[in-house]
């Protein structure tokens, strides 16, 4: 699977809201790093991030472009409710090894009337 078609399958088991399916895309070391939060590292616990974001929130990714150069994929990405964002993320042996997401925290709190924290 090409890093491109890695990322459509991504999306596809993201808006499933399969927490199972889209972190047995993960190398068993990976680091998923939503900017927003501090890196996630290691399957499990990319796969407990998932299972715990899929309760919180219904998310759908509405794929606007998707780019490919070497083991790079670059998703960009809106939802049904106007959030934008992008994410990047490195293969290795057609899993992701690590992935940085980018898209407004304050935004989707507010979106899905979630609590703002406290600073």
């Amino acid at each position: 699977m090409t890093p491109k078609e890695l990322i459509y399958t991504w999306v596809d088991f993201f808006n499933q809201s399969d927490a199972d399916k889209i972190s047995d895309l993960y190398h068993n070391e990976a680091i998923n790093h939503q900017v927003a939060n501090d890196p996630i590292v290691g399957k499990s616990a990319i796969r407990e991030m998932f299972k715990n974001e899929f309760a919180t929130a219904e998310m759908i990714c509405i794929i606007e472009n998707v780019f490919e150069d070497g083991d790079w994929a670059i998703l960009e990405w809106k939802d049904p409710l106007g959030l934008r964002g992008c994410g990047f993320f490195q293969i290795k042996d057609e899993k992701i090894i690590f992935q940085r997401g980018y898209w407004d925290k304050l935004s989707f709190l507010r979106q899905h009337n979630l609590p703002i924290p406290e600073e």
